[in-house]
């Protein structure tokens, strides 16, 4: 790479990487695992620095491909869990803060589901961007989208209803 691109590669890095770490933690909820996801998305994003750089939107590029690493790695992770072992599901959340409870209600949805919450509504992207990033039509992004948000509210009501009690 020209020494020129790695400069732009560098500063892109430096001006982003909070950003999309922001995001990964979100789609993770593991502040480990989005500093490796982080990485490993901007590891892609150096390999093809000269297409990145030429799109017009290099931050909404990165996104893309932070979102499809972690449903890539999602899918790799659960097909080695359902082929080497058993998974206990996990507790419900104790009494913790409201946003502690809401990343363990984000963390019971699927991993397309949930990509699909953070990018409409954390990352307030339009229902016809996240379908592109998605590759899937926009009726299916407003049908899980529906589906995802009544799950949290379902998810989040309970847990007001155990914070209440204790």
């Amino acid at each position: 790479m020209p020494p020129d691109h790695q400069h732009e590669f560098e500063a892109f890095a430096r001006a982003n990487q909070r950003r999309l770490q922001r995001t990964a933690y979100l789609l993770c909820g593991d502040a480990d695992a989005a500093r490796d996801l982080t990485q490993t998305t901007l590891a892609k994003l150096f390999q093809h620095w000269r297409k990145v750089s030429a799109a017009d939107h290099p931050h909404a590029y990165a996104r893309t491909v932070l979102t499809r690493t972690f449903l890539a790695e999602r899918r790799r992770g659960l097909r080695d869990l359902l082929a080497h072992r058993h998974v206990d599901p996990p507790p419900p959340p104790a009494h913790t803060e409201l946003r502690i409870t809401l990343l363990a209600a984000l963390d019971e949805l699927p991993p397309r589901a949930r990509a699909m919450v953070v990018l409409r509504y954390w990352e307030d992207q339009s229902v016809a961007s996240v379908a592109r990033l998605m590759l899937c039509s926009e009726g299916t992004v407003k049908s899980q989208c529906s589906r995802a948000l009544a799950r949290l509210r379902a998810s989040l009501g309970e847990a007001r209803l155990h914070l209440m009690e204790g």
